[in-house]
């Protein structure tokens, strides 16, 4: 069979149950993957488009290296280049990606799945190590994204129909995506590479300029795309109409490969962003452990009571520093805000935008005090603040509510806000006395060493005056709460924290409640330190969503998606001036 009869059957059975705002596919190659430590990083493209509302397939080749000494080791004992036996053992480093993938999906609190070669059920015809496409037994694949946010799939391989496994050639990982995102009905794929685009020459060259394509036709990405794009996916995408995205790892802006070209015009030169932390504790050490290594931004300070006190990250010790001064005289771009006290975080937010710099808090009980004067401040000042991960932890609260907002008028919220409550509430529930319960949520990272904020309802009433400011321009002046002790009665039913506020009247009226006559199925179905949102549209629309409330890695990502959303606004206004 030709290829072009191939991508014939391919194009017969489309199936466009999706569109492109609420699915992307993502491709991470082996340049992205190059080791299990880089499955944090991939987690962290994929956490910022669930973020903005979409579901996610993530397409993953092996790590670097790794096909190359599978084949190698199937060769020793004596399989030949065409063996139907070797496919299927040279996959399975597709399928161990997509499994650590899926892992760091998980870790920051996104619900993912991976799937097997078989599961994904893509159908193949041709020789043994460059099959094509001739179908997908997409069943698999359309239940998993109904009921996950997140499905990882491997790569490379395919299913002949006899049953057995076959690979997609080299680069096929590229085709897989395509052939994906043809049959879930999407305009455009998106390849996580490690250069932000197509250029007129090699990127490393040290004759010319190189320029960047922001758009390339199909023809140009064949003449220009080497081993950039495979031909066999750039053939596919043309066939089936599927633009084909081209990008860096966290950056916006790449090539587009389609039906037209645009001239090529040089690209911006990325300078790192100096960062500026404060605090060391459970959120700063996590994004401590995921900025110092990585290039594009420079730590130069870090922000603590006490400069010589040992910490479970490596860090050089002359970044750290107890005065605020000497920090912001370090002249950051950026501070990201992690500290535990309200007032002293609040003071030190205000310092950092009367200087001009962007901030970034996951501190709730600092933004919760004035959010309108702070975000008026940046304003004033021509800088940027940004506060996703003082709610919510993992779970993008703030997000589903602006999206609400702006679908129309919201007439309250219901939430799970605190995962060091959820998770005590589950202990108790299983039968754990007060003080076990307690104990295993400091074990687990959510407790502090003082819990009393989150005990007394105090955590979860910030996270609600913010929602209500995000929700209705104004936050409640009261929000009663409940108290979780050892001497509360929580009766033989489900019991959840819940924090709501509603307009009633033209008035809001909030609480922080023990709720225990819980029916909602959302809210049920939380375990350990998860949280979730409900929004009410006056229209009778609903918006949920849900993730981990709590714990080092899913509050450090939710700082890190807003990083990002900085970065890309700090480039945007760069490139208009």
């Amino acid at each position: 069979m030709s290829a072009n009869a191939a991508l014939a059957l391919v194009e017969a059975e489309p199936n466009p149950q999706w569109n492109d705002d609420e699915v992307v596919v993502l491709k991470f190659g082996s340049s992205i993957l190059r080791n299990a430590d880089e499955a944090p990083a991939v987690a962290s493209e994929i956490y910022g488009h669930v973020r903005a509302g979409r579901k996610v397939v993530a397409v993953v080749s092996a790590l670097s290296g790794h096909t190359d000494r599978m084949l190698a080791e199937a060769r020793a004992l004596g399989l030949g280049h065409e063996n139907e036996l070797l496919p299927a053992y040279v996959v399975l480093g597709e399928e161990k990606s997509a499994a650590l993938v899926a892992i760091a999906c998980d870790r920051v609190g996104l619900d993912a799945v991976g799937l097997s070669v078989r599961e994904l059920g893509i159908v193949v015809e041709g020789p043994a190590q460059h099959a094509r496409p001739v179908s997908l037994r997409g069943d698999r694949l359309h239940q998993a994204l109904a009921e996950h946010q997140v499905v990882v799939v491997p790569g490379f391989g395919g299913i002949r129909p006899n049953g057995r496994v076959a690979l997609l050639g080299r680069g096929g990982s590229d085709l897989t995506a395509v052939v994906l995102a043809a049959e879930l009905g999407l305009r455009r794929v998106r390849l996580v590479k490690d250069v932000d685009g197509l250029y007129d020459r090699d990127p490393a060259s040290e004759t010319g300029t190189p320029l960047r394509y922001r758009r390339a036709s199909w023809d140009t990405a064949r003449q220009l795309g080497g081993a950039l794009v495979q031909h066999d996916a750039i053939g596919l995408g043309q066939t089936r109409g599927v633009e084909i995205e081209v990008a860096a790892l966290g950056r916006a802006d790449g090539t587009v490969v389609g039906d037209k070209d645009a001239p090529p015009g040089p690209a911006a030169v990325a300078v790192p962003l100096k960062i500026a932390l404060a605090g060391c504790g459970v959120v700063g050490g996590g994004l401590l452990n995921r900025l110092l290594p990585n290039k594009a931004y420079e730590v130069v300070g870090v922000l603590v009571r006490n400069p010589a006190k040992c910490r479970d990250v490596t860090v050089p010790q002359n970044l750290f520093t107890s005065d605020i001064n000497a920090l912001l005289a370090k002249k950051p771009d950026l501070l990201l805000e992690a500290l535990s006290e309200g007032e002293a975080g609040h003071d030190l937010i205000v310092r950092a935008l009367e200087a001009g710099v962007d901030v970034i808090s996951a501190n709730k009980q600092a933004v919760a005090v004035d959010p309108q004067g702070l975000r008026d401040l940046a304003t004033a000042r021509g800088c940027r603040i940004a506060w996703s991960a003082a709610v919510g932890g993992g779970a993008p609260m703030i997000e589903t509510l602006r999206a609400a907002r702006a679908a129309g008028p919201v007439v309250g919220f219901e939430a799970v806000l605190n995962g060091t409550v959820n998770f005590m509430l589950q202990r108790l529930g299983e039968g754990a006395a007060f003080a076990d319960a307690l104990a295993d949520a400091r074990a687990a990272g959510f407790a502090e060493e003082d819990p009393s904020s989150d005990l007394e309802g105090h955590d979860s009433a910030a996270k609600v005056k913010l929602l209500a400011f995000e929700a209705f321009g104004q936050a409640p002046a009261d929000v009663p709460c409940d108290v979780l002790s050892a001497r509360t009665e929580l009766g033989p039913r489900l019991v959840r924290q819940i924090g709501s506020c509603f307009r009633k009247d033209g008035a809001l009226e909030a609480a922080v409640r023990l709720d225990r006559d819980l029916e909602d199925a959302l809210f049920q179905s939380l375990e350990g330190e998860r949280n979730a949102l409900k929004v009410y549209g006056q229209d009778g629309r609903v918006w949920t969503c849900k993730g981990r409330g709590a714990g080092r890695w899913a509050t450090t990502e939710s700082v890190l998606s807003d990083l990002a959303d900085v970065v890309r606004a700090r480039r945007a206004a760069a490139e208009k001036v």
